[in-house]
């Protein structure tokens, strides 16, 4: 595996220096829309969808040919203080389930002609209970920024992300707590389904681990690795190779955007190159959209995880690209411009 981040100075240097998109491309995109056989602006959002991806492939007739789903998995040593209603052992059945092809996101990818990849990451070794230490070492949250990056080659025309977990709702909530200074009630949510005392106890365990953090630095690489989770960093390290790649993302629920979290909270732009597949039904997620300055494309009432509800997105990108690509303009369709 190709290591490209091998230091935390690396990491830091590439968040410092993200690319933008092509320019040009979305000039060119933006004035093909204007010439297609429809009022200007009646395909709405479609439009928008059409002239972002291709400033982010650089071609003004944007494509999706080689679309990938990367589904990362990891298990989280808070499980522990019993913050989830799910034992630790869910998430490699679960992976086993997605290797069999039964899960939801094995038909949710077929149907939108995605390739689908799951990437299990030491899942018979956990990260620390990052409510009494940090969840990893240096040495082992740079090597999940590396699974995640090198799952994002050139060439592929978009990424689709999501995750699997038990316990990483706990590690979203801290993450985003952590990284946007606010308390754990603020952002923790149900997850698998623990409400009421439940849920007063995840909370409790977030506010504990906040505590116990507290005089760690804030950079992105220091909050991913004192509070995340391997699944977590492996998403931040493959969103941050795609930005290099010019490969749009979409993401998922609320997991997968708390990767960014800590990214954005010193670097904003990290998500330019982004589509918020959806708003999830976890409570903190649409509060965390707004953080990232991501309006999500649906709104189904989606709270599963494993990059379902970005693979249902993709449909809608697929089709905004459909319409932009081959539409005729009115000049071929010897249609009259309006006046």
């Amino acid at each position: 595996m190709t290591v490209l981040f091998p230091s935390v100075a690396a990491f830091d240097a590439a968040l410092s220096d993200l690319p933008g998109p092509d320019r040009a491309a979305q000039d060119a995109a933006a004035a093909r829309q204007g010439q297609l056989t429809k009022p200007a602006g009646s395909l709405g959002r479609l439009e928008d969808i059409a002239i972002f991806v291709a400033g982010w492939q650089g071609l003004a007739r944007p494509r999706l040919e080689q679309g990938r789903a990367i589904i990362f998995a990891g298990n989280h040593g808070v499980t522990a203080q019993g913050v989830s209603a799910f034992p630790a052992s869910v998430t490699a059945q679960m992976v086993a389930n997605f290797q069999a092809g039964g899960a939801a996101i094995n038909a949710l990818t077929g149907a939108a002609g995605l390739d689908l990849r799951v990437v299990p990451i030491d899942l018979d070794r956990p990260t620390e209970d990052f409510s009494v230490m940090p969840a990893m070492s240096v040495e082992h949250c740079l090597a999940a920024l590396n699974i995640g990056a090198a799952q994002v080659e050139p060439g592929l025309d978009l990424i689709v992300l999501g995750e699997m977990g038990i316990g990483n709702s706990t590690a979203a909530a801290a993450l985003c707590a952590r990284s946007f200074g606010e308390s754990a009630a603020a952002w923790a949510g149900p997850g698998t389904g623990v409400h009421g005392e439940g849920l007063a106890h995840k909370i409790a365990v977030i506010d504990r681990a906040l505590a116990l953090h507290r005089d760690a630095p804030l950079s992105p690489f220091e909050t991913l690795r004192h509070v995340g989770g391997r699944e977590i960093a492996a998403i931040a390290g493959a969103v941050l190779r795609a930005r290099q790649l010019g490969v749009p993302v979409v993401l998922d629920g609320f997991i997968c955007c708390a990767a960014l979290a800590p990214l954005a909270a010193h670097y904003p732009a990290i998500t330019d190159h982004c589509i918020a597949g959806h708003v999830s039904a976890e409570p903190g997620h649409a509060h965390l959209l707004a953080r990232l300055k991501l309006d999500p494309l649906l709104s189904l009432g989606m709270r599963l995880g494993e990059g379902s509800g970005a693979a249902v997105a993709t449909s809608v990108i697929r089709a905004a690209l459909a319409a932009h690509d081959e539409m005729a303009t009115f000049a071929e369709a010897s249609v009259s411009t309006s006046k």
